[in-house]
């Protein structure tokens, strides 16, 4: 009989909606022997390696949660290099990856007829891969305003059930206009070879559907090696507000890149943040994004 595994976060903002629409519902899944795994108030790292540890082949993996979820189970997915096939439900803010693959119910994440191949992004830092992004990617002052979400206060917050974002947008308006001439989020860089302006401030690359929920992409997720890129200085308020609009009325701007690296003009701390989840590098010299030519298996409605 084959596994099927439910992988799910008690800190997720929707995790009162998990437990009613989904865990409450395991008993009644037929054909598979069900399992379940908690994610762990450890690291990104540890819960991926826990997980990797869990996966056999032929295993089928719903990751029910926000995007930080579904990064940990898609992580855990591709360094397992087994035949594992990935569902996603949104039960978080944004919920980029379940928007990407349109999987809402759980008959929905069920449906083993519509599988595709998702390629992810790869990141690596100084030579040495971070993690792998189904969705995005970005670099400087977008992804240093995500550490909010991890107050507990803003987390409590998060996490009355409702299901809507809007509280998190009101989050980051207020970090955005108190923070944003606050540094330089980006030291000084190159990008494939060229120099960029100082005042750069983001950079990001986009794979999915969607980027913060309102944000369009494409369908770069199913190239197996192209993706989309883009620098801006957000610090401007008309100049983010002229990157909204047309994020949220046609697509994300960029370029269509096969790889990018950014190489810092000394060495330099940098805040990344794929999906949601952020990290400070210290001291580093190059960031290098690409697609990697390991895939998910997905369901895709």
């Amino acid at each position: 009989m084959k596994r099927l595994f439910v992988i799910y976060n008690p800190n997720s903002s929707q995790y009162i909606h998990v437990k009613s629409e989904i865990l409450s519902q395991l008993t009644k899944i037929k054909g598979y022997l069900v399992g379940k795994y908690e994610i762990e108030k450890t690291s990104f790292e540890e819960n991926v390696e826990r997980i990797v540890k869990i996966l056999k082949d032929g295993d089928f993996v719903i990751a029910t949660g926000g995007d930080a979820t579904a990064a940990i189970t898609a992580n855990a997915i591709i360094k397992s290099k087994k035949d594992v096939t990935l569902s996603v439900l949104p039960y978080g803010n944004y919920n980029d990856l379940a928007r990407t693959l349109r999987t809402k119910t759980l008959s929905d994440a069920l449906n083993t007829k519509t599988v595709k191949k998702l390629y992810p992004l790869s990141i690596k830092i100084d030579g040495k891969l971070w993690r792998y992004a189904t969705c995005y990617v970005t670099i400087g002052m977008t992804a240093e305003a995500v550490e909010i979400f991890d107050q507990p206060k803003i987390r409590k917050g998060l996490q009355k059930g409702h299901k809507s974002s809007w509280r998190s947008y009101i989050q980051l308006s207020r970090w955005y206009f108190k923070n944003r001439h606050k540094k330089d989020y980006i030291p000084e860089f190159k990008l494939n070879g060229k120099l960029m302006h100082k005042k750069i401030s983001d950079y990001a690359a986009m794979n999915g559907r969607s980027m913060a929920r309102v944000m369009k992409g494409g369908e770069d997720y199913l190239h197996p090696t192209e993706f989309r890129s883009e620098t801006e200085r957000t610090i401007s308020f008309p100049r983010l507000f002229i990157l909204m609009t047309k994020s949220i009325f046609h697509r994300v701007p960029g370029s269509v890149t096969k790889a990018d690296t950014l190489e810092f003009v000394k060495p330099s701390s940098v805040e990344l943040q794929a999906e949601g989840e952020y990290k400070m590098f210290k001291d580093i010299n190059k960031i290098e994004i690409t697609k990697p030519e390991s895939y998910i298996k997905v369901i895709q409605k």
